[in-house]
């Protein structure tokens, strides 16, 4: 299959209490990982690189691998762009084949934000690629973005995805990216008021670490996308050390980064199965 613009899928999602997974890629190996996970699965599965990921890898590199896997797969495949804030990064990774971008533009003031997003939607939906956005912040763990100040507020919500006609809003609702150093306490209670306020799908970031009944809620309050990174993270990392700690003479690559592959595979099927997702892939058909 073609890598997919991920608008219909997201819509489904919203209508059927479902969640896509998006997982972050790195390499090769990630991306592999994600997408097998996926065909077992037999579900949608967004591939979404970080702005340091497009220019770490490439962003011909990354969209070539990407339609690589989609190509020997028979589920539905997106590539997002997570948390861009460049426009340049955006516009290129639009024209070089991306079906998905996000631009950030929460650490803007309200007016600016809107203007910029506007602008990143025009040029998106021009090529036929879809857009998410932010409102509130959903910072790292350092950031205080659990601070209440930060959250995201019903009202304005409404009002700015109808200012922008973004496809998807990202919300903040007390998670926050990376390793968190407790259970996080989400507003279950603001989020239901957001889903009430807008009529797109809502997408939940810093899901790593959330406990499966928290993310259970969630989906049942109107989210429609859940990001996960660090877990991957986490999994590639642990699997590295447990080959090469206790194998310290062993020097290929294909052995040990063979070991990492499936360690992530084995995260992204039970996220996807936390998600609803199993078997969705027919619904796409």
């Amino acid at each position: 299959m073609n890598l997919v613009n991920p608008k219909n899928l997201l819509e489904q999602a919203r209508k059927g209490r479902y969640a896509l997974g998006a997982f972050n890629i790195y390499n090769q190996e990630t991306i592999q990982a994600v997408v097998a996970a996926a065909v077992h699965i037999n579900g949608p599965v967004i591939l979404q690189a970080s702005p340091g990921t497009v220019k770490y890898v490439g962003t011909d590199f990354l969209v070539a691998m990407a339609r690589a896997a989609a190509k020997r797969a028979n589920v539905p495949i997106v590539l997002h762009l997570d948390h861009a804030v460049d426009l340049t990064l955006i516009e290129e990774c639009v024209y070089a084949g991306f079906t998905s971008v996000m631009f950030d533009g929460s650490r803007l003031a309200w007016e600016e934000n809107i203007k910029m997003t506007q602008r990143v939607v025009s040029m998106a939906h021009a090529s036929g690629v879809a857009v998410e956005a932010e409102l509130g912040r959903i910072g790292g763990q350092d950031e205080k973005s659990t601070v209440e100040a930060n959250y995201t507020v019903p009202e304005d919500a409404m009002t700015f995805v109808k200012a922008t006609g973004v496809d998807s809003l990202a919300v903040a609702i007390g998670t926050a990216h990376g390793v968190y150093k407790g259970e996080p306490h989400l507003d279950f209670k603001r989020l239901g008021a957001i889903a009430r306020e807008v009529n797109i799908p809502l997408v939940l970031h810093g899901a790593s670490g959330v406990p499966d009944a928290a993310i259970n809620t969630c989906i049942d309050l109107g989210i429609s996308k859940i990001n996960i990174a660090t877990d991957l993270k986490l999994a590639l990392a642990g699997a590295l050390r447990s080959v090469l700690l206790v194998q310290p003479e062993e020097n290929d690559p294909r052995r040990y980064l063979t070991v990492a592959r499936s360690k992530v595979k084995e995260v992204v099927m039970k996220k996807m199965h936390l998600f609803g997702l199993e078997g969705r892939a027919q619904e796409h058909a």
